[in-house]
């Protein structure tokens, strides 16, 4: 594990133009600026003044083009140790921090050194896909300097120390507890209600029934197909069971040809967990589990308006 960050700052740098050198710099663990001037002693310097009237000249006196860039090459210089740069590279975020000394290279770059190099994964070793991050802060691939502070930089920190976002905590909270009621609401259904819950839930997952094998006022076996892949799935559907009939009922799905087999019912006082370890293409579902994919299928009004 990485240790935490706690930066004063957070900038990101577009490693070339182009994002040309961002592989060379995430491989030798590297932070580079592409601003050539024959300024990097005064730089070092803090002599601000000298930079400026040096791009002021390269803008043709553009006053707020020359200070976009000595703000930028200053960033580059003064940052410290613990502060955060970020890039973009195939799909994922990459931080470091940098060391103190900027080097200046043979074709004018400048260049500092990544402190254990460049990280694609936060503190804890989770990936930092762009995919999965607030596009607030993405969208900073799109600027057109080289070096910016991003937006949300205390989001940035939790997310690079593995920290659950306190709005994602709150809405994973409100979806846990969403669970918990649908799975209470689906042991109050009469069983037709229950049966037609379980065709609504496998037709929202893509499956067509085939067949109803069986149907009584306790049971009902479907039998379905994946209609792109042509898969076959044997379903039964139980008010309540025990061990002995999840046993028997995998024992029957073992001697077809179904690739799946799915057990849901409505009731137990019995563990199956260890059933469900032994056998590949068995599923074994009770109401928290009909419950979370009833979530999933968008079926949940449904429910609420069969139980009013």
């Amino acid at each position: 594990m990485v240790a935490p960050v706690n930066p004063k700052k957070i900038r990101f740098i577009k490693l070339g133009e182009g994002g040309k050198w961002e592989t060379s710099c995430i491989g030798d663990g590297t932070v580079r600026l592409g601003y050539q001037s024959p300024h990097h002693a005064a730089s070092l310097r803090g002599d601000w003044d000298v930079v400026r009237e040096f791009w002021l000249d390269v803008r043709n006196g553009n006053k707020g083009a020359a200070t976009r860039d000595v703000n930028q090459i200053r960033d580059f210089y003064e940052l410290g140790a613990d502060d955060v740069w970020i890039t973009f590279h195939n799909k994922y975020l990459y931080w470091c921090r940098a060391d103190g000394a900027v080097r200046e290279l043979a074709d004018g770059s400048r260049s500092r050194l990544a402190i254990g190099g460049w990280q694609n994964t936060d503190v804890k070793g989770n990936e930092l896909r762009i995919d999965r991050l607030d596009g607030r802060v993405s969208k900073v691939r799109g600027y057109q300097g080289t070096i910016c502070a991003v937006e949300l930089p205390e989001y940035v920190v939790r997310k690079i120390n593995g920290d659950v976002q306190t709005d994602v905590a709150a809405a994973d909270g409100a979806l846990k507890d969403l669970r918990n009621h649908a799975a209470v609401l689906i042991q109050g259904l009469g069983w037709k209600d229950f049966e037609l819950l379980v065709e609504l839930v496998f037709s929202r997952a893509g499956w067509q029934r085939f067949s109803v094998v069986g149907a009584t006022e306790k049971d009902t076996d479907l039998d379905l197909v994946a209609p792109l892949s042509g898969r076959r799935a044997f379903v039964q559907v139980k008010s309540s069971t025990d061990r002995a009939e999840v046993r028997d009922y995998i024992s029957r799905w073992q001697s077809h040809d179904h690739e799946e087999f799915y057990m849901v019912y409505h009731t137990t006082s019995e563990n199956f967990d260890d059933l469900q370890d032994n056998a590949r293409g068995l599923y074994l579902m009770g109401p928290n589990e009909l419950a979370e994919r009833v979530v999933l299928a968008g079926l949940m009004q449904w429910l609420i308006d069969k139980r009013s």
